[in-house]
């Protein structure tokens, strides 16, 4: 009956399997907020993370996590700061802040499931009010074969699909918990996959209520009902299909305006590269990549995650980045700038001429605010500027027919600080 319900739930547009398993900008996510909790541990070794929340580096990356599509909505309570409570107990206290920082660092290095199940058990260990189970929607980003995601739904779910009693809060039951969801993926794994993002998003699904778990039981009367719910539920999804087509238009959208900076970038003469993972979306009867560098020549650490930025724009000659530009349609502005932090940080950012959030015009606001944390510091050093759709769409072919250099972009471009 599990197949019955795997195979239902893939199909499904409004599950999390095509809805966020399936989403493109996922990938981003993953080098974004890898990039992010590296930052964590930088500021924790350096103590400068500080004694809040609010502002701080695990706030700019746990944020990425909560705005991204279904599964991880929320994933920001478990680091508030609760003073009454006195938890997490990371923001007081400098040791276990020294801890929190050693668990994130082992998990970024490592390569092997041993390593990152030793690393868990010594946090354990530590009993660190705060530091349960929630941390492990931190670890998936950085092993998503390994650590599954958690949340008070997917504990629902795994507790509905196989009988478990697996209680939230405790680093022994999750570890239980992965245990079987491991088996289980393992049993299942044609139909889901390495990545236990997969299986996760289908015990959201059955915990949250959208999906009824099959009955355990091999009784006609009770697999009947369990049918009907499931009709229902494939019922409901054409309300489900609405809204995934409005995601696709956001998507769209967003690779529109990506083509408007390839074709200007063309046209005053650069070098350009998309991001690897947006290159073959199609555009105007072609692919947004054509005429396009393939390949991104390398430079060191971060060179990953500087191949997800939106758009960038390479001197034909030396091959440096001159431009860099990320998109925010309606995603989290927060992934963008932490891409970007990996140029900001770099050797090659003096030859940067400019960096560019590029949005909405309604969103002048969002970009202001997040940019002004103290985590991105060093991007707001190189003078990032806000590109409103607007501007762009109203002089894009001027400046391509009459401009030259960087200077028609900065002129329409809103500097941040």
């Amino acid at each position: 009956m599990i197949a019955s319900l795997l195979h239902r739930w893939r199909d499904d547009p409004g599950a999390t399997y095509r809805g966020w398993f399936l989403w493109e900008e996922r990938v981003k996510n993953f080098r974004s907020i890898r990039r992010g909790i590296q930052q964590v541990v930088a500021e924790i070794k350096a103590g400068t993370f500080g004694v809040a929340y609010r502002g701080s580096s695990l706030e700019t990356v746990v944020h990425s996590i909560a705005e991204q599509r279904q599964i991880f909505k929320g994933a920001d309570h478990a680091f508030l700061w609760k003073p009454k409570l006195r938890i997490p107990d990371i923001y007081e206290s400098p040791e276990n802040q020294r801890a929190f920082g050693r668990l994130l660092d082992t998990c970024v290095c490592c390569t092997t499931e041993q390593q990152v199940i030793t690393a868990i058990r010594e946090i354990d260990a530590l009993a660190i009010k705060g530091l349960g189970p929630a941390v492990a929607n931190l670890l998936y980003f950085l092993h998503p074969t390994i650590v599954p995601p958690f949340n008070t739904a997917i504990v629902n779910g795994y507790n509905a699909l196989t009988g478990a009693r697996v209680k939230l809060g405790r680093w022994d039951e999750y570890l239980a918990m992965r245990q079987g969801i491991l088996a289980l993926n393992a049993t299942n794994r044609g139909v889901l996959s390495n990545d236990l993002g997969a299986i996760g998003g289908l015990l959201f699904d059955v915990g949250s209520g959208r999906y009824p778990a099959p009955p355990r039981e091999d009784d006609a009367g009770a697999r009947a009902a369990w049918e009907a719910d499931l009709a229902r539920v494939r019922d409901e999804g054409a309300k489900a299909a609405k809204a995934l087509a409005a995601a696709r238009e956001e998507d769209e959208t967003h690779t529109a305006v990506q083509g408007w900076l390839r074709d200007l970038g063309l046209a005053l003469g650069y070098d350009v590269w998309i991001a690897a993972n947006d290159r073959n979306r199609p555009l105007g009867g072609g692919k947004l990549g054509e005429g396009c560098l393939a390949t991104l020549p390398g430079f060191g650490t971060g060179a990953d995650a500087v191949r997800l930025i939106d758009v960038l724009w390479l001197d034909k000659d030396s091959k440096r980045i001159v431009a860099a530009y990320e998109v925010e349609h309606t995603t989290s502005i927060y992934s963008g700038i932490v891409r970007m932090l990996d140029l900001a940080i770099g050797p090659e950012a003096h030859a940067l001429e400019g960096m560019f959030l590029v949005a909405p015009d309604g969103r002048e606001g969002e970009v202001r605010e997040q940019l002004a944390r103290p985590a991105f510091s060093r991007v707001a050093d190189l003078k990032v500027r806000y590109l409103p759709y607007g501007e762009l769409k109203a002089n894009r072919e001027t400046i391509a027919r009459f401009g030259h250099g960087m200077k028609p972009i900065r002129a329409i471009a809103r500097e941040l600080l």
